[in-house]
C-alpha cells in the first residue's frame, strides 16, 4: 500500500474557495474517513486526490511522490463511486476484468486476480451474471472487486453505501472492515453518515465549509470534540446543547448545576447517554418517546429547552408523553457561545 500526504491543499472555483488549506498525513494501511455535511468539500477533496479535480494550491504526495499534475491513470489509485458505475452489458467477471484488460494485463493474471477478488467478496456464484440480475449490495461488491483487482496504492470510496437500505448498509460496513483487514489497504473514505465513520475509521477528519474542524480517532472526537460543530456532528443521537450560566465555580441550567470554573453565559453540551433519567434534582417533561427494543430515546423538555436522553427500557418501564421525570447529568462539555470552541468539561 502507500502513504498519503496533503500539504496546504486548496481548491477554488473562481472566487469560491471550496477547500481551505487542508493538511493531512495518512499512514500506510490506515482507514481514514472524511465526514461533514453536504457541500463541505469532502467529495471534492477525494476527487483532488484521484486527479479528477485540479488542485488550486498546495502539494499532494502519494508514497512520497508529488502527483499534483499527474493524470489519474498515473497515480495508482482506485475509486469506488456511490452509483456503482458498472457496465450494464458486461458480466460481473467482465466488469471486474475491464480495467486490467485496458492496461494489457496478461489474461492468466487477469483470471487469477478476478477469481481472488470474487472469493474475497463472496461473488463467485455471480461471475456470469449481468448487473441487472444483482441486488444493490452485490453491485456494490462488484464495484469494490473492480478496484481490488487493480491492486492500487490507495483506495478511494465516495459514499459507497448511501444507495443501500439500512440492513444492507450494516452488512456492507462489516464487509468493508473485513476487506480493510485482509488487504491492509490504505483507504480514504467519504461519507455524510457519522455512524459509518465511527464504526469503520482508524481516524476521522471532520470538514465544514471547506475547513478542517478536527481529526483524530473516533474515540477522541467523541470524548474531546474541539468545538460545538464536531460535538454535534459526531454521535447518535446528537449531543444536547443547553444555554447555561456560570458563576465562576458552578454552571447552572434549568435547576441543574455542575462544578465548572466558568463565569458568564456558556453552552452546556451533554450527550444523550450522559443524561440520567429517573434520578436528580431537576424535572423534565416527556414530549416524545421512541421505542427501540432494549433502549428508548426520550425527547424531553427541561424548562424551555429540548433535551434528548437514552435510557434502558427495562430500567424505566412504561413512559408516556406529558410525564414528569427527574433528571441529572453525567459528563458534560462547555462551549463558548460566540466561537463555538470547547472551553471545558466535567
Amino acid at each position: 500500500m502507500a502513504t498519503l500526504r496533503l500539504d496546504g491543499i486548496r481548491k477554488s472555483y473562481g472566487e469560491v474557495e471550496v477547500l481551505q488549506r487542508v493538511d493531512l498525513d495518512v499512514a500506510d494501511g490506515e482507514f481514514l474517513v472524511l465526514v461533514g455535511p453536504s457541500g463541505c468539500g469532502k467529495s471534492t477533496l477525494l476527487r483532488c486526490v484521484a486527479g479528477l479535480e485540479s488542485i488550486t494550491a498546495g502539494e499532494l504526495q502519494i508514497d512520497g511522490r508529488r502527483v499534483n499534475e499527474a493524470p489519474p491513470r498515473d497515480r495508482d489509485v482506485a475509486m469506488v463511486f456511490q452509483s456503482y458505475a458498472l457496465y450494464p452489458h458486461m458480466t460481473v467477471r467482465e466488469n471486474m476484468a475491464f480495467g486490467l484488460k485496458v492496461r494489457r494485463t496478461p489474461p492468466p493474471q487477469i483470471a487469477e486476480r478476478v477469481n481472488e477478488a470474487a472469493r474475497m467478496l463472496g461473488l463467485e456464484p455471480y461471475l456470469e451474471r449481468l448487473p441487472k440480475a444483482l441486488s444493490g449490495g452485490q453491485r456494490q461488491r462488484v464495484a469494490m472487486g473492480r478496484a481490488i483487482v487493480r491492486r492500487p496504492k490507495v483506495f478511494l470510496f465516495d459514499e459507497p453505501l448511501s444507495n443501500l437500505d439500512a440492513a444492507l448498509r450494516n452488512q456492507m460496513r462489516v464487509e468493508l472492515k473485513r476487506l480493510h483487514r485482509d488487504l491492509s489497504a490504505t483507504i480514504l473514505y467519504v461519507t455524510h453518515d457519522q455512524v459509518e465513520a465511527l464504526t469503520l475509521a482508524d481516524r476521522i477528519l471532520v470538514l465544514n465549509g471547506g475547513v478542517v474542524q478536527q481529526h483524530g480517532t473516533p474515540q477522541q472526537l467523541f470524548d474531546t470534540p474541539a468545538n460545538r460543530f464536531v460535538a454535534g456532528f459526531i454521535g447518535s443521537p446528537a449531543m444536547n446543547f443547553l444555554d447555561a450560566t456560570g458563576d465562576g465555580a458552578r454552571v447552572e441550567v434549568e435547576g441543574l448545576s455542575v462544578d465548572a470554573a466558568h463565569s458568564g453565559p456558556v453552552v452546556l453540551g451533554v450527550r444523550p447517554n450522559d443524561v440520567v433519567v429517573g434520578e436528580g434534582p431537576a424535572t423534565a417533561t416527556v414530549d416524545v418517546v421512541e421505542h427501540l427494543g432494549w433502549e428508548m430515546h426520550l425527547h424531553l423538555r427541561l424548562g424551555d429547552q429540548p433535551l434528548t436522553a437514552r435510557a434502558e427500557t427495562a430500567r424505566l418501564g412504561e413512559v408516556s408523553p406529558g410525564q414528569a421525570l427527574p433528571v441529572s447529568f453525567g459528563r458534560v462539555h462547555l462551549f463558548d457561545p460566540a466561537t463555538g470552541d470547547r472551553v471545558g468539561a466535567r
